[in-house]
């Protein structure tokens, strides 16, 4: 098997692939079973959670099940989709959440105490200089009044400040941690990488359709209990571009990508609670002719053994579950390949024996991470765990958190049994109000004539026996309690509120009394709802904003390096911070930045961090809207720049009505106006009210 010796370069152990694709050697017995078995025994442990999302998605399409069986005599098969109503009110909430400032809800930070690049610098153009600049030129010592420190190194301090490093190295006086003297500019180098990042990764984020996969995390989430996203991973993205002559000529990048996979094709391992305990997971996939050939466009995919899989034609086995989801459809062949995608530990013994070979740096582990793809009994890929550090690139997000499981609990099981009482006192309602409001007729025949049609309608006459006595036809109507079964129907959705934590008024049900009448009351009632929702969107920070943020850091870190971005930066996730109302949110700001507005609290303040939340909290873009630290300077300069100065009084004094210049104390208080300055009058001088009036001399 010389031909499956793998290919060992930059640490990527892969398998390499067969010289022709008639070759007999393309399978690989022992690792085929090792996918197998992990593959089944995921299959067999998930079945009562397969059946469990089988009667949430009938539940949500308004479907009755083969469980359900009617009797003869019920007409009504009437299904109340309120778990629809339920499960897309759930699914808005928590994409109004996440994507209320118009983008993936992630942020990059630098640490409390970041290592490798400095939190921040100052420099002072009118303080000491530093003792860079020579001994000759510093006034140390007696003369100069001041003692050189002894842990000052600025060389040091150069090489932390990552990406600014070539813009400040050349400023005066430059010294760590923020400027202390009115003069003193401060910089954050540890904020600039880290904003830097940020920007790339929604970047990246955006180019792949990230939002859109997360929506569709998002409803598997309210819908089944458990979404799953994955990435992310290097793909070619084509860009649309024509030349001068008019030719197609599109630009190829790679970009990493985020995706969302199917709960359905997602196979764990059970003996794990979350991802992050996983030993192994298993995606399955259904591919076409099409997507088989382009996976040999992809690193380490074997082509010669895809084109053989192709010959062989397709081999798809339908699950049980797959006639369900598509409503039992007619039932054709499927013309499609499974494929399975297994993501992790693979014994070192078992890969050398099937003549893989290990480096003697690596045998040590005694097992590797590996990532392998599986067909028909044939290996499509072999490849070590590429990412650094090693770790499943799956992440797996309950809507309410089973701690014993991997799957969590969605709002269609949560309401499984009120939905059903539901349908059935409607139904009951149903039968019952068409059985009230129609007469049952009782005939005697032997009042009437022979061989009569006896169906009734109006204007119906019917012919008598003569002279027999008694009445003919009778009619009987039977009484109406669809009312009783509607009070229980209305109970049983009071308990669905209950049951989701999703009161039917915070989705758009009108006619809510008491409380709910004024609006603070609604105010109030909408605050106590959106408790059952804080914890899903805590949810997705924990088990996925995060994990996936972090991994895109991960892996610009490792594939893009770049000086820029260089730091001890974490990523946060933003979901929890956008539960506010923006209107609440919005107004607490601008009470804050009115207090902040007092000079004594102006120092305290980050207000360039206001006006952006101020501005996203009002849907509005920051980018678009807000200048940053250089761009405010520069604005600020033109402002004073295009102010027109008022022309001086006689004796140098401002003109009246304009205060005089910035920094001069203005001791009247009247801020160079002449409106109600100066002391009042004492008495016994010229203006005081209280003085004797003086006879007026008479005229000549």
């Amino acid at each position: 098997m010389a031909e499956m010796k793998p290919t060992l370069g930059d640490k990527t152990l892969a398998l390499d692939d067969v010289k022709n694709k008639e070759d007999e050697g393309v399978s690989i017995d022992g690792l085929v079973n090792y996918i197998n078995e992990r593959y089944i025994r995921s299959e067999e442990s998930r079945r009562k959670d397969e059946t469990r999302w089988l009667r949430a998605y009938r539940n949500y399409r308004g479907i009755y099940g083969p469980d359900v069986q009617f009797t003869e005599t019920e007409k009504s098969r009437v299904f109340i989709k309120v778990t629809k109503t339920k499960t897309l009110a759930a699914y808005g909430q928590i994409t109004d959440v996440l994507f209320s400032n118009n983008k993936f809800p992630l942020s990059v930070d630098p640490t409390v105490l970041p290592d490798g690049v400095v939190d921040s610098v100052s420099s002072d153009p009118k303080g000491t200089p530093s003792p860079k600049t020579g001994p000759t030129e510093i006034p140390y010592g007696e003369a100069g009044g001041a003692s050189i420190p002894k842990d000052f190194d600025l060389d040091k301090l150069e090489e932390l400040l990552g990406s600014l490093k070539d813009d400040l190295k050349d400023l005066p006086n430059l010294k760590e941690g923020p400027g202390a003297t009115p003069t003193s500019m401060t910089f954050s180098p540890a904020m600039v990488a880290a904003k830097k990042m940020e920007k790339k990764i929604h970047d990246q984020l955006d180019e792949t359709g990230a939002s859109k996969h997360l929506r569709s995390t998002a409803f598997e989430m309210a819908l089944f209990g458990t979404g799953v996203m994955k990435g992310p991973f290097a793909t070619n993205k084509e860009y649309a571009n024509w030349g001068e002559d008019g030719a197609y000529k599109p630009l190829i990048k790679t970009v990493p990508e985020a995706a969302h996979v199917s709960i359905w094709n997602f196979y764990w391992d059970p003996d794990a609670n979350n991802t992050d305990e996983c030993q192994y997971v298993i995606e399955r996939h259904k591919m076409s002719k099409t997507k088989l050939r382009a996976l040999k466009q992809r690193p380490y995919f074997r082509g010669n053994v895809i084109d053989q899989l192709i010959d062989e034609g397709e081999t798809y086995t339908k699950k049980y579950w797959e006639d369900d989801l598509r409503d039992y459809v007619p039932n054709f062949g499927v013309e499609r390949f499974e494929v399975l995608e297994y993501w992790g530990n693979v014994d070192i013994e078992l890969l050398q024996e099937n003549d893989i070979v290990i480096p003697d740096d690596m045998l040590s582990a005694g097992e590797l991470q590996a990532n392998i793809w599986y067909c028909n009994g044939k290996i499509l890929r072999l490849v070590l765990n590429p990412f650094k550090p090693a770790k499943i690139p799956y992440y797996a997000v309950p809507y309410e958190l089973n701690p014993y499981s991997l799957a969590g609990v969605g709002v269609a099981e949560n309401m499984d049994d009120t939905q059903t009482l539901m349908n059935g006192f409607m139904r009951m309602a149903v039968d019952n109000g068409v059985l009230s409001g129609n007469l049952v007729f009782e005939i005697d025949e032997t009042n009437l004539v022979p061989g009569q049609d006896l169906s009734v309608y109006p204007g119906k006459v019917f012919r008598r026996q003569g002279g027999a006595p008694g009445q003919a036809l009778f009619g009987t109507k039977f009484p109406n309690v669809a009312a009783e079964n509607m009070q229980l129907f209305d109970k049983a959705r009071q308990l669905a509120d209950e049951s989701t934590g999703m009161p039917s008024f915070s989705h758009g049900q009108t006619g809510v009394s008491g409380v709910g009448r004024t609006a603070s009351g609604i105010s109030m009632l909408m605050n106590a709802a959106s408790g059952s929702i804080k914890t899903v969107i805590k949810n997705l920070d924990d088990y996925l904003l995060g994990p996936i943020g972090q991994a895109f850091f991960n892996f610009n870190m490792q594939f893009d390096f770049d000086k820029e971005i260089k730091g001890d930066l974490e990523v946060t996730a933003k979901g929890t911070e956008s539960l506010m109302a923006n209107e609440v949110r919005s107004q607490r700001l601008m009470q804050f930045l009115q207090i902040a507005s007092s000079p004594a609290l102006m120092p305290f303040a980050k207000f360039p961090y206001i006006i952006r939340e101020i501005a996203k909290s009002m849907d509005l873009d920051p980018e678009k809207v807000t200048n940053n630290m250089d761009e405010a300077m520069r604005q600020a300069v033109l402002l004073q720049q295009t102010q027109p100065a008022p022309a001086p009084a006689a004796g140098g004094q401002p003109p009246q009505g304009v205060a005089g210049p910035p920094g001069v104390a203005d001791m009247t208080g009247g801020g160079g106006g002449n409106i109600g300055v100066g002391a009042p009058p004492s008495p016994e001088m010229q203006g005081f009210s209280g003085n004797e009036q003086q006879a007026v001399p008479p005229q000549a």
